[in-house]
């Protein structure tokens, strides 16, 4: 089937917004998929090249709701802790198999918590091993200055002076990166694309690595 572009807007909330001589950087972001496939939820993220980073680690929150996780894809810094509370009246069991760092944190009940602490960075791929229908991603990534994607095919950063290494990334493309020089007035990025053309959907299986039972998708 014939490829088709969509925009997708990235607005990237920056930690260091009230710096002195910080400056916008806009862009663009485009996502080729097959023809009537709707892009997958992507984000961007800015490395500095110049110096450190910046602000680390922090805590973030992955909600079991309605046997869904909110949000779908949530980006982070490398250090962080994510909470998964079970915001439901029922049980869920989240896990990923992603390396470096599988988890599994078991089985609990509507109104606990569990967390997980991400000391590398990496794409881990989140499910429920009692709903099949329940997934998520989380993004490890080694800076603060990231974001998920908007709605119309631009993207703004206020940066400090210096260079950054910008990247874009979904859950169904492989990530892309350019160098961008962040300046006191404005400045424009070159044009990113995240190429999803090739995937397909294929069901995930459980933690054991076995198929899910056919009543897993009415329960």
């Amino acid at each position: 089937m014939p490829n088709r572009v969509c925009a997708c807007v990235v607005v990237l909330v920056v930690t260091w917004l009230g710096e002195a001589g910080a400056g916008p950087v806009s862009g663009t972001v485009r996502t080729m998929t097959r023809e009537g496939v709707v892009p997958a939820t992507a984000i961007v993220y800015a490395e500095p090249l110049d110096a450190a980073p910046g602000r680390g680690p922090g805590r973030f929150t992955l909600t079991q709701k309605n046997k869904a996780f909110r949000p779908h894809v949530l980006p982070v810094p490398v250090g962080s802790t994510v909470e998964f509370p079970n915001d439901d009246q029922i049980f869920h069991n989240v896990f990923s198999l992603a390396s470096p760092q599988p988890f599994d944190l078991g089985l609990y009940r509507g109104g606990a918590t569990r967390e997980r602490t991400f000391t590398r960075p990496g794409t881990y791929r989140v499910f429920c091993n009692i709903h099949p229908q329940m997934t998520a991603l989380v993004l490890v990534v080694p800076t603060p200055f990231t974001t998920a994607v908007g709605a119309d095919g631009r993207f703004v950063l206020e940066l400090p002076p210096g260079r950054y290494r910008v990247t874009a990334l979904s859950e169904r493309a492989q990530p892309v990166s350019i160098e961008v020089t962040s300046v006191a007035g404005a400045a424009t990025a070159p044009e990113l694309t995240l190429d999803e053309s090739a995937w397909i959907f294929a069901q995930h299986r459980n933690k054991f690595g076995q198929e899910y039972p056919a009543s897993a998708y009415n329960r």
